[in-house]
């Protein structure tokens, strides 16, 4: 009985790690990287330029590049609203906490591009006209352009 209360205990313990520090571990990321934050409002199960955004821009290889090269780190504070799309409770909180201050507005999708302390440098509104190469590249440029 004690290992079961100890294992429940410690897989409470880290998943309140994680929800808790996800914005927070982008931050020191970015910070030690030299990298950006894009941070992406979305209604993963009802809005449709949202889904439309994921699907053209977020889930293209170009875009997973400014991960992988650390020019960007990604965060997605998804708002769905169906049952089964639900988040953790602690991912609705940090999600909310987000929101309340950088999206006061409820725009979905919203998307914007920070720097490593939270600082807005540049925001889209809507599905963004243009293309994941065109967006990466405009993300890439504000990067460089944080670099001199």
């Amino acid at each position: 009985m004690k290992t079961l209360f100890s294992a429940i205990l410690m897989v409470v313990f880290a998943v309140g790690i994680h929800a808790q520090s996800r914005w927070e571990s982008a931050k020191k990321m970015a910070s030690q990287n030299k990298e950006l934050i894009l941070l992406n409002f979305s209604g993963s199960d009802w809005c449709i330029p949202c889904i439309k955004l994921h699907k053209i821009i977020i889930e293209t290889d170009e875009f997973k590049k400014l991960e992988i090269e650390n020019i960007a780190v990604y965060i997605n504070a998804d708002f769905p609203r169906n049952k089964k799309n639900q988040l953790s409770p602690e991912l609705k909180k940090e999600n909310a906490a987000l929101a309340d201050q950088y999206n006061k507005k409820g725009l979905f999708p919203y998307t914007l591009l920070l720097n490593s302390e939270g600082k807005i440098l540049k925001s889209w509104e809507g599905l963004p006209s243009e293309n994941a190469l065109a967006f990466t590249k405009e993300v890439r440029d504000i990067k460089e352009n944080q670099n001199k």
